[in-house]
């Protein structure tokens, strides 16, 4: 079977590389379209020469051990409607519609349809699809690592949180600029159930801006078997509208301030009341009082932002497209 790849490989970065290898996955032989220099500046803001770009192609392709043909195409459609031999057309997400499209007409031609194989997008440290352009302007490398600090919003300045966030995303991304933002949310001062994740969501969404992800991170009350829970939700959101949300570790709460909490009073009016301790960030919180400082406050928010990172860190786990 032969199979079709194409695209304008600005720069062959790991995008065209994965898109490259399914081509040569699925098919017994490969046909590679490469933009010629006239349709690359009609599509792209920056484009590299033509002998530059089939150069790196070539180099690519040389280590692959089946037969493999390069043609220079002027427009779409390349040689899709006039090579009868083609069977398979390997595409990404952008171009899948177009590509099936292409199958029907091929068909109204009396051609064979094609087989339409969709590969997800390669995502870059930010979750967002790797970019010639951003390789270009100096934001990326070919791989998707990003070459200047990761931007992070996040929804709320509590010092504690600024600086669970701090810790967690420096582990991943080494360096990083925290951009803290207070904002309004909808949910109640003393969440209870679904409105901490709500709340979180909405604290992320708030603080994105301009920024790489928007962090939101709420504490709460949960309700099991009878007893009160204090548990803390974290939301990420990515430039592309993605979501991703852990929780940290819940503990229970005294019977107490249980009984407070029940007619209406938070847990920081009520540990403040009853012992002396609150969760403004400027004490040892709760859960410090409680273990006698085997678990600090920023300690335990970092559960919660590592939990929501997860699907970022292995997003090739998690991320179709």
């Amino acid at each position: 079977m032969k199979a079709a790849v194409g695209g304008s490989f600005n720069v062959l970065h790991l995008g065209h590389r994965t898109l490259i290898d399914k081509a040569f996955e699925v098919g017994e032989e490969v046909a590679v379209g490469i933009m010629s220099d006239t349709f690359v500046k009609a599509q792209k803001k920056t484009s590299i020469p033509l002998e530059k770009r089939l150069a790196a192609l070539m180099e690519y392709l040389s280590s692959k051990d089946k037969k493999y043909s390069i043609n220079v195409i002027e427009n779409a459609q390349g040689n899709l409607l006039t090579d009868e031999e083609l069977e398979i057309l390997v595409v990404s997400p952008e171009t899948f519609t177009e590509a099936e499209q292409l199958s029907k007409t091929r068909v109204a031609k009396g051609m064979n349809p094609l087989r339409i194989v969709k590969i997800g997008y390669v995502l870059a440290d930010d979750c967002t699809p790797i970019s010639s352009t951003r390789i270009i302007e100096g934001e990326m490398d070919e791989t998707g690592r990003l070459l200047r600090p990761m931007r992070l919003g996040i929804g709320s300045d509590n010092p504690v949180k600024v600086q669970a966030v701090r810790n967690v995303m420096s582990r991943i991304y080494g360096e990083v600029q925290i951009r803290p933002l207070r904002v309004n949310i909808s949910v109640p001062n003393e969440p209870w159930g679904d409105e901490v994740e709500h709340g979180a969501i909405e604290r992320a969404r708030k603080s994105i801006g301009t920024n790489d992800y928007g962090v939101g991170i709420e504490a709460g009350i949960f309700e099991h078997r009878g007893d009160l829970y204090d548990i803390q939700f974290c939301a990420v959101v990515d430039k592309m509208g993605r979501v991703t949300i852990g929780h940290g570790s819940g503990f229970k709460s005294p019977p107490r301030v249980a009984e407070s909490l029940r007619k209406g009073s938070s847990v920081g009016q009520a540990f403040q009341e009853l012992y002396g301790q609150d969760r403004s960030g400027r004490s040892e919180g709760a859960i410090g009082y409680l273990t006698y400082g085997m678990l600090n406050r920023v300690e335990l928010t970092e559960h919660a932002v590592i939990a929501a990172m997860v699907p970022r860190i292995r997003k090739e786990l998690y991320f179709e497209s």
